[in-house]
């Protein structure tokens, strides 16, 4: 669930600093209503300009680094230079509470046909990130945290023609909420339709012209939030053209519950936390206190540590949180393969006791679309959470996983097979389930990057991956077992990313091609 781990990207964004423009956008100036101080109003319009770059400009940004070439390699020659907003609106926190948060509006600007006139609005949600300071409006400082994330973005989607609208989320940079509603999926689905709508707002004053097309887009917890939004859209009437949920935690019942199995995921010592703080703001049962999870060394203040201003790596050689450890080294249930015995050891983060219960809950309150691989037949069944759990922390997953609705829009799932931080099986176990509710073939694309030998649409892009993946392993010193290390630590966030993102634009391309 780790935001796009682009951050050696991050140098190719050193130009950009000197483009950047002023502030109005072209002299058109206008106050939001008075009475407009609800979800998806306006706290300033129109949002400020941070900086603008020509198309040549992109292209020799993109050109600058080795890293920005791959990029670009992927993502294609920009067609399009992009105009970067930073726009600040209101919504709501995990408990109804108002609060204001911050978004990214990029748009795109040249000569191009496909520059300029009405254009598609791709509304894009970032990954899981403990900075407190992530804004992908600042993408033109290379020392921020979402550099590398926001340059990405823009190639991707901005320098080929799309307006993008990409919310930062409530509890991140300006927002004055404590804490980040992660995994919320009714707050965060509201969350990104409150920013597109604030956004929406702003554009006869900043050059935007939208087409009416609206695609929507994440990766990794934005792959979840943009399935979230793409349901509380659908539910609200609103107009979705298509969705692409990348690498998507949508089924977080089930990625819970193998956690407690033995099955912890890549990162599970930063999710845990913020899933805890989450859903106590939205239930307030799943703890009493945090010592009733967390071993006594970390309990004091870890429902106020994320995110943070604080680097992560620091949090860790400050002891406030173990980088791998989960559970004790002894625990029961362990690890259901030794490769995962890494999750497992000394200063762990969860007790005994506490994963004693989930177990416990697991035995007497089993998910019917949760069991693991052994006895993965029932992944794909009409009701997976047909399950009344008692445990705090799995009843509000039950509340959050993403199996209760069927999209009525063409949607596309992307992963890669062998993700140690998201499991692809809750990508599989998602799309299981909309089939299973009767949503048809037509409707509904399953992209796997490691299914080398397929042909189709998605072909050259597992194509990229493979080489992406055999080049990372030809680079790296060592024994086959450190090759098989660094693949694992930069499959998720490097690898994968880039390729589903692209399969994501070809998706879109394909959809508004057909008219759909």
């Amino acid at each position: 669930m780790t935001r796009l781990t682009a951050a050696t990207l991050a140098g190719t964004v050193l130009m950009l600093s000197g483009c950047g423009g002023g502030g109005g956008g072209g002299g058109f100036f206008f106050l939001p209503s008075t009475t407009d101080t609800g979800r998806g109003s306006l706290v300033t319009s129109p949002p400020s300009q941070t900086a603008s770059l020509s198309t040549a400009q992109v292209i020799t940004v993109l050109n600058s680094t080795a890293q920005g070439k791959s990029l670009m390699q992927v993502a294609g020659t920009p067609k399009c230079g992009f105009d970067l907003r930073y726009l600040e609106y209101r919504t709501v926190g995990g408990q109804g509470e108002a609060t204001n948060a911050t978004a990214a509006i990029m748009v795109p600007n040249g000569d191009a046909s496909d520059c300029g006139g009405p254009r598609p609005v791709v509304l894009y949600a970032h990954g899981t990130t403990p900075a407190r300071n992530y804004n992908l409006a600042q993408m033109t400082d290379s020392t921020q945290p979402a550099a590398g994330e926001g340059l990405s973005i823009a190639a991707m989607f901005a320098a080929q023609g799309y307006i993008v609208v990409a919310p930062n989320y409530a509890g991140y940079d300006k927002s004055t909420l404590p804490y980040h509603p992660y995994l919320n999926g009714d707050q965060q689905g509201k969350d990104m339709v409150d920013a597109l709508t604030a956004a929406r707002k702003t554009f006869p004053a900043i050059a935007a012209t939208d087409s009416g097309k609206l695609l929507i887009t994440g990766y990794s917890q934005g792959g979840y939030v943009a399935m979230a939004a793409h349901r509380e859209m659908q539910a609200t009437g609103q107009a979705v053209t298509a969705s692409a949920p990348l690498s998507a935690p949508s089924a977080i019942s089930l990625l819970t519950d193998y956690s407690f199995s033995g099955w912890p995921a890549l990162g599970s010592t930063l999710f845990t936390p913020l899933l805890s703080t989450s859903w106590q703001k939205q239930f307030g049962n799943v703890y009493t206190a945090t010592g009733d999870i967390y071993e006594a060394q970390y309990a004091n203040g870890i429902d106020t540590l994320l995110p943070s201003n604080t680097p992560i790596s620091t949090l860790y050689a400050q002891g406030k949180l173990p980088p791998l450890a989960l559970y004790p080294a002894n625990a029961v249930p362990g690890p259901i393969d030794p490769s995962l015995s890494i999750f497992y050891g000394p200063n762990n983060l969860i007790r005994q006791s506490y994963l004693t219960q989930a177990a416990n809950d697991l035995l007497a309150t089993p998910c019917p679309g949760n069991a693991l691989p052994a006895n993965a037949g029932s992944l794909g069944t009409s009701a997976p959470l047909n399950c009344q759990p008692l445990l705090g922390f799995r009843k509000a997953a039950v509340a959050n996983d993403l199996r209760n609705w069927l999209p009525t829009r063409p949607m596309m799932m992307c992963g890669g097979a062998n993700d140690p931080t998201v499991n692809f099986l809750s990508t599989r176990a998602t799309a299981g389930y909309f089939t299973a509710r009767g949503m048809p073939s037509a409707a509904l694309t399953v992209v796997d990057l490691e299914e080398s030998s397929r042909t189709d649409a998605f072909s050259s892009a597992r194509a990229g991956f493979a080489t992406a993946k055999a080049n990372l392993v030809a680079s790296t010193p060592g024994t086959p077992t450190d090759q098989a290390a660094a693949v694992s630590q930069a499959y998720h966030g490097s690898l994968v990313a880039p390729f589903c993102l692209a399969s994501a634009r070809g998706f879109f391309q394909s959809v508004l091609a057909a008219g759909l």
